[in-house]
């Protein structure tokens, strides 16, 4: 069974590296005192994000109470310091330097570079958007792609496992203005983050989405990239500007027949195979994207949908016969439970074909 990431970091030897990297810059750190305080009662219960907010509290007990003191030891000390720990200094920044913002952002705009300050920001961009947002249009200009990065990631409106910024939802056009720099970046790791903040702001608001979609699109082969992977929520959703966009065709012209299932009952841990044909009416070549969807039984006893892609690719007229396998053991990410369930074929955003099969 893989070690879980409390396990791996925040362990005695990193801490004992992060705090001689502190005591590195700042010879009067208490060491001692700071280990001290880590290792209290609660230290082995807390999972790995309350181990960093733990760390930052103890961090500050021990580092000068002027807070501009204190930050220039960390901005100092942030090139040592690796891995999850790292995570620690932005956090510094979030809990205590929201009295100095030319500073503390400045400051972020550093510790990114080592560990991201995507969480860090965040509570900035809520308090004063329009000031935040000239320091991650600068940061989009960086020459670092961890700076660059951060200009995108910092921004996404519903960033998982971080503050919902409320103000970017209603209004994402300033995150456009950002993305707009970033869109044909040499990196993917900064290209994978405009994709998805794309694809976060495609959930409230489509329709900006897709104008910015079908202005990149064509561009070059990295901005057709992002483009793709920010429509993938659309695409699932079966838009249909989404589907013109990438040539798939008119689904009236296309149909699915004799969907079967080897079985109707199975437990929970088994496979299900399926089968169906595919029927393109045109007499020329179309490019399909074909799904299915699976209606979950929860344990609630509600169901919820998730989509599942099979292929895209271009089908001659004539009947197709295709195969596909779906288990239902249980998963980290998902859990099965019993009851009825359905399996939907999606055809280039169309639900055609339905059966339903019982879980036990």
């Amino acid at each position: 069974m893989p070690e879980k990431l409390k396990d791996l970091f925040f362990t005695q030897e990193s801490l004992t590296h992060f705090a001689d990297s502190i005591n590195v810059t700042y010879t009067e750190f208490d060491k001692k005192k700071f280990l001290k305080l880590i290792y209290d009662d609660l230290w082995d219960s807390l999972e790995l994000k309350a181990k960093m907010w733990h760390t930052t509290k103890c961090l500050h007990k021990t580092l000068p109470n002027d807070y501009l003191e204190a930050l220039v030891i960390l901005v100092k000390a942030a090139p040592t310091i690796k891995g999850f720990e790292a995570m620690t200094l932005p956090d510094y920044v979030e809990k205590y330097g929201m009295d100095h913002w030319e500073e503390s952002l400045n400051a972020l705009g550093h510790f990114t570079k080592y560990a991201s300050s995507e969480f860090a920001i965040r509570p900035f961009l809520d308090k004063k958007p329009d000031l935040t947002m000239h320091y991650m249009l600068n940061w989009a200009e960086s020459e670092h792609e961890n700076v660059r990065r951060f200009a995108s990631e910092g921004c996404r409106p519903r960033l998982p496992w971080a503050m919902i910024l409320t103000k970017f939802i209603v209004n994402p056009n300033p995150i456009i203005e950002v993305l707009e720099k970033l869109k044909d970046d040499e990196s993917e790791f900064v290209r994978k983050s405009v994709a998805n903040n794309l694809n976060d702001i495609s959930k409230d608001h489509p329709e900006i989405v897709m104008e910015v979609c079908e202005r990149w699109y064509g561009k070059s082969e990295r901005t057709n990239w992002i483009v793709k992977h920010a429509c993938r929520t659309l695409l699932k959703q079966g838009n249909t500007r989404a589907m013109r966009l990438f040539g798939f065709g008119d689904p009236e012209h296309l149909e699915i027949r004799n969907l079967k299932m080897d079985k109707t009952t199975l437990k929970i841990g088994e496979s299900l195979n399926f089968s169906f044909e595919l029927i393109n009416h045109e007499d020329k070549e179309c490019k399909v994207r074909l799904e299915y969807a699976v209606d979950f039984v929860k344990a609630n006893g509600k169901t919820s949908g998730k989509v599942f892609q099979i292929i895209e690719k271009e089908y001659k007229s004539g009947i197709h016969l295709l195969k596909r396998k779906h288990s239902f053991a249980n998963l980290s990410t998902r859990k099965h439970y019993p009851g009825t369930h359905s399996l939907t074929i999606i055809v280039n955003g169309v639900m055609q074909a339905e059966q339903t099969l019982k879980v036990i």
